[in-house]
């Protein structure tokens, strides 16, 4: 049992717990949406993926399966793990996927309503999955502005392999997004060499230095409201109202949160609703009031209609 509430079991040297609403399939279906993502590989052979985490400095790779109704964490490149490890990592896994999260109030909210009905019921169990370092989830919608989904896992994919960390497992490489004391030590032009633009690169060696220097780092954002943690995120030269919902979203996991102006979003729409073109922003504002509470969950359920 971790932290008394996640009850999550030791066998050996895996970690179990049992759950009954998460949609597997689905979360690994998002988890490998793009053939340039660095920072997790699945494994389509067994329905598993493995990702490098930081423990006590320490470089972890996990592996996560759902075996019987069962989420197992094992650890393919160690014979022995201690307890602490364990501990870490299903605590961690627990965050990854929201699954302390109840999405029965969701489901009802869906059930009512006329654009999220049909989407919920396909995918329930779907969850919203999470990027826990909020250094690389803020380079993340940096990268992301304004470009393609696939040139942004391309930018993601230069800067991991060029200054991320990694380890070798059977012959393959797993990374680690980079710190941004190493990013903050940069030049404009090391990552415009990556084929960064002059802005986004100065937002990214930005954020870096102020996470760098310890004026910026998550726990400051413990206790805040949705309005809260925007704002603060809005101060952040490169941040806007997009970009700060997405990082609430995931890094924050508020259920609430909501990038208004995402591109994924407005397609998703447009495709639900079969209309020849996207919907108007005031369209949107409107049909998200029903969503109140749950908004960052109706986009990620409304993303996942595009990988179909």
């Amino acid at each position: 049992m971790i932290g008394g509430i996640y009850m999550w079991k030791r066998q050996g040297n895996a970690m179990r717990k049992s759950v009954d609403d998460v949609n597997w399939n689905d979360l690994l279906l998002y988890l490998g949406r793009n053939n340039r993502e660095i920072l997790h590989h699945v494994h389509s052979e067994n329905n598993s993926v493995s990702k490098a985490i930081r423990i006590n400095h320490e470089i972890i790779l996990i592996r996560v399966s759902f075996i019987h109704n069962e989420l197992v964490i094992t650890f393919p490149q160690l014979n022995t793990v201690s307890d602490h490890v364990t501990e870490a990592s299903a605590t961690y896994v627990e965050e990854w996927f929201d699954l302390s999260r109840d999405l029965q109030p969701f489901y009802s909210l869906a059930e009512d309503d006329e654009i999220l009905n049909g989407v919920v019921s396909a995918y329930k169990g779907l969850r919203i999955i999470g990027v826990e370092d909020l250094f690389e989830a803020l380079c993340w919608s940096i990268m992301g502005q304004q470009i393609s989904l696939h040139v942004a896992y391309a930018l993601k994919q230069k800067l991991v392999t060029t200054y991320g960390e990694s380890i070798c497992h059977d012959g393959m490489t797993y990374w680690l997004f980079p710190s941004p004391e190493r990013i903050s030590s940069l030049s404009v032009e090391d990552l415009r060499a990556l084929s960064f633009t002059q802005r986004k690169a100065e937002y990214v060696i930005g954020v870096a230095e102020l996470m760098a220097s310890d004026y910026l780092y998550k726990e400051q954002f413990i206790g805040l409201s949705l309005s809260e943690m925007e704002a603060k995120l809005i101060a952040i030269r490169g941040i806007g109202k997009w970009s700060a919902n997405y990082v609430i979203m995931r890094c924050f996991r508020h259920p609430d949160a909501f990038p208004l102006a995402d591109v994924g979003l407005h397609n998703a729409l447009k495709k639900v609703r079969n209309e020849s073109q996207k919907p108007s922003l005031e369209e949107i504002e409107r049909w998200a009031e029903n969503w109140r509470g749950w908004r960052a969950y109706a986009t990620f359920y409304l993303w996942r209609t595009l990988q179909d």
